[in-house]
């Protein structure tokens, strides 16, 4: 396979604290002879693991990214033991537009793993940190929350893995970074994903979703900013204590915990986010709007749960994702 067109502008592998670029050339309309500077730091301090934290993988996501660029700009090499990598917006364009996927190229960043040095600008990023940055870490953070699409509520999450010592120790990530909820995952298709490509390599894996909207609170923040250091205190990485909090475990394992709209129309919702559920609870109702006079269709819970997600927009149209119900295992 060819090398990456990416060239690093900051070394990774000396003591100290360096802020730099992951510079894609990229020719357009605007700049002939452009190219795309995708923010990165590092901060190394001796021997220990490494820890690469990502933000920003789909652009309209933003509890990642100012967390991110607040650990950049604070952490200092004295408190480190090892390194951690940080780039608070890996697809940059997307990020800079306010979109989950790439105005560049149309493409999802989350769905485009290896990536491809030849293919397209999001599968040129994905491609660098597939063969560059990925192998370099010992555990991955990669933050989400819902985008301008959903809402969700806020939680820490690691997936059902083949390896059960692999698994227990990205659990137990979950479990130290302390968000109000923590999920145990299996994805409705995990093929071209950030996550698959860390947990294939044996790799540490966490990730959030910490609320949505295309939005931000002061209280999802915080939870980025807790969560990140905490994690990397648990790590090794990170001297400190970790700021305790019992999460309430839930699962997503279970078929049919995501409900698809077949009815598009305007959206009634009766169950607010969070708010436990029991199977064949109506969740809500879908008025056509082609005409008046017709019946609504009613969408209910397929098991006792909580509402752990919903459509964000009141207008649904075929295919989308309009709840998700989890199964409660645990109160913390």
């Amino acid at each position: 396979m060819r090398p990456s067109p990416i060239t690093l502008t900051i070394d990774l592998e000396a003591d100290g604290k360096r802020h730099g670029h992951l510079r894609l050339p990229h020719s357009h309309d605007e700049a002939a002879w452009g190219s795309i500077m995708i923010p990165i730091t590092v901060i190394k301090n001796g021997d220990g693991p490494t820890a690469l934290l990502t933000g920003g993988n789909h652009g309209d996501e933003f509890e990642g990214p100012i967390a991110l660029w607040d650990m950049a700009r604070q952490l200092e090499p004295a408190e480190v033991t090892g390194r951690v990598i940080i780039v608070p917006a890996m697809n940059f364009p997307a990020f800079q537009a306010n979109r989950r996927c790439s105005p560049i190229d149309g493409v999802n960043m989350n769905r485009s793993f290896p990536g491809d040095p030849a293919g397209t600008v999001t599968q040129k990023i994905a491609d660098y940190f597939q063969r560059y940055l990925l192998p370099l870490a010992d555990v991955v953070l990669d933050f989400h929350s819902g985008g301008r699409t959903m809402d969700l509520l806020p939680f820490a999450a690691a997936h059902i893995l083949p390896d059960p010592k692999q698994e227990a120790a990205c659990f137990a990530g979950v479990r130290a970074f302390g968000a109000p909820y923590a999920m145990r995952m299996r994805e409705i298709d995990a093929n071209g994903m950030y996550d698959t490509a860390a947990e294939e390599m044996g790799k540490i894996f966490v990730t959030t979703e910490l609320r949505g909207g295309g939005t931000a609170t002061p209280e999802t923040v915080s939870y980025a900013k807790t969560g990140a250091r905490n994690l990397l205190i648990h790590s090794g990485i990170l001297k400190g204590e970790i700021v305790h909090r019992e999460s309430i475990w839930l699962s997503m394992e279970r078929d049919g915990c995501f409900l698809f709209c077949d009815s598009p129309g305007l959206v009634e919702p009766h169950v607010g986010l969070g708010e436990r559920v029991l199977k064949g609870q109506p969740l809500m109702s879908i008025h056509p709007i082609h005409a008046t006079g017709l019946e609504p269709k009613v969408y209910v819970a397929p098991h006792d749960g909580i509402l752990a997600g919903k459509l964000q927009s009141c207008i649904a149209r075929m295919g989308d994702n309009l709840a998700v119900v989890a199964t409660i295992e645990s109160d913390g």
